[in-house]
């Protein structure tokens, strides 16, 4: 299958998770106030199941570009929800056939970087893609927020009939997740086997979700505009990463995948001449709301209520604060907090004039089919959903 239209799956689950095809305007750039505040709103827990059989590099490929715009969409919402991702893969012969295929690829978590890195991982390989096992798994195996009012979601992305599995019917999956309070969204890449779109529609509209598909024919990696910001934002991005003060049995490692994490995205696939958006990306976001890292970060740590710098332990501690005595560790993690504040406001910043750039760009470009078409099927899916569960979202764009 082409990689065009395996592109467009993901941005079906683009559209899906945030409600709206359109760029962001220069508006809509999450202010700096946003990004210095810890997350206070609704829980929003997300759990993506993609289809790796066969030919399916493509969508993994999608999902490498496009997971830090989903995010930073997401940090439109006000006030900033509580946000977990999970992954899982289905439909490669590699993973346990008693398991139908499917595999947990990362539990919930307000981890990014561990999303990212799994994406990263993912491989294909030819087999059968169990639609319903896959969701199954996904609500019976996460621990899904139990607060009041949260948003719960798994979107399956793929193709092939929905009713492979004979061992799991559709109708007994759409009970469950009803029962369990989570939306099942379906995103179908057509390949030329449109009988088989109705059965997917079908499911997540018994689910109480929303389904989406895509003609490979209308739909093309778009070129990204550059800006004379990119390359600064990028920069800013890496260089917050100095800003972090790692501590705990797996801090230093998570600050290094952060680090690898970096040249991930700088590497995501993308058109020859556009400009590298998923690193772009992932700077607003590492500068947003929704990067979390306190659990091994002692700057975000500092955020939560009654933090005591004397309660760590000096050996959970890095080498660069075991060095400064302890009635000065507090002072030099304030000060890590207010360069971290400065980077953020200049990402922002930046942000908003490459986005007033690129708005100016477009509006020369009279939109093509595959635009349309895109703005068309996404419109309003997710947006209806959050709303629903009484989430602020931003205003439609017409």
């Amino acid at each position: 299958m082409s990689r065009s239209f395996r592109f467009a799956a993901l941005a079906g689950f683009v559209a899906l998770a945030l409600g709206a095809a359109p760029p962001l305007s220069a508006a809509d750039v999450p202010k700096p106030a946003d990004a210095a505040k810890p997350a206070e709103g609704k829980p929003i827990d997300i759990v993506i199941c993609l289809d790796v059989s066969g030919s399916m590099n493509g969508l993994i490929d999608s999902a490498k570009i496009q997971l830090w715009n989903v995010v930073n969409e997401l940090a439109r919402i006000k006030p900033t929800p509580q946000l977990r991702v999970g992954l899982y893969a289905y439909g490669a012969t590699k993973y346990e056939a008693k398991k139908g295929w499917v595999h947990k690829e990362v539990d919930l978590t307000e981890d990014l970087d561990e999303v990212y890195k799994a994406l990263n991982a993912l491989t294909t390989g030819g087999g059968d893609e169990y639609v319903a096992r896959a969701a199954k798994t996904a609500i019976d195996e996460q621990k899904w927020s139990t607060e009041k009012g949260a948003l719960k979601i798994v979107f399956v992305c793929g193709n092939e009939p929905a009713n492979q599995d004979k061992e799991v019917p559709l109708d007994d999956v759409a009970a469950l997740a009803k029962k369990s309070g989570i939306v099942v969204n379906t995103i179908y890449c057509k390949y030329g086997h449109d009988q088989e779109i109705p059965a997917w529609a079908a499911f997540s509209e018994s689910c109480g979700g929303r389904h989406v598909n895509i003609d490979q024919n209308k739909a093309a990696l778009q070129v990204v505009v550059k800006t004379e910001f990119d390359g600064q934002i990028i920069k800013l991005g890496e260089d917050l990463n100095k800003t972090y003060v790692a501590y705990g049995k797996e801090g230093k490692a998570k600050a290094e995948n952060q680090v690898v994490q970096d040249k991930n995205a700088a590497a995501a696939p993308g058109v020859a001449g556009g400009a590298p958006a998923a690193a772009i990306d992932r700077s607003v976001t590492k500068a947003g709301g929704l990067y979390r890292n306190a659990t091994w970060d002692l700057v975000d740590r500092m955020k939560e209520k009654d933090f005591d710098i004397t309660k760590i332990k000096d050996e959970d501690l890095c080498d660069e604060l075991k060095k400064i005595k302890p009635e000065e560790r507090l002072a030099f993690l304030k000060k890590k907090a207010e360069e971290r504040a400065d980077l953020q406001k200049k990402i922002a910043d930046l942000s908003a004039q490459r986005q007033k750039k690129i708005d100016e760009e477009l509006t020369k470009k009279p939109k093509n089919d595959a635009e349309k078409a895109l703005d068309e099927a996404f419109k309003s899916v997710i947006r209806d959903q959050a709303k629903a569960k009484g989430f602020e979202v931003a205003p439609e764009k017409k």
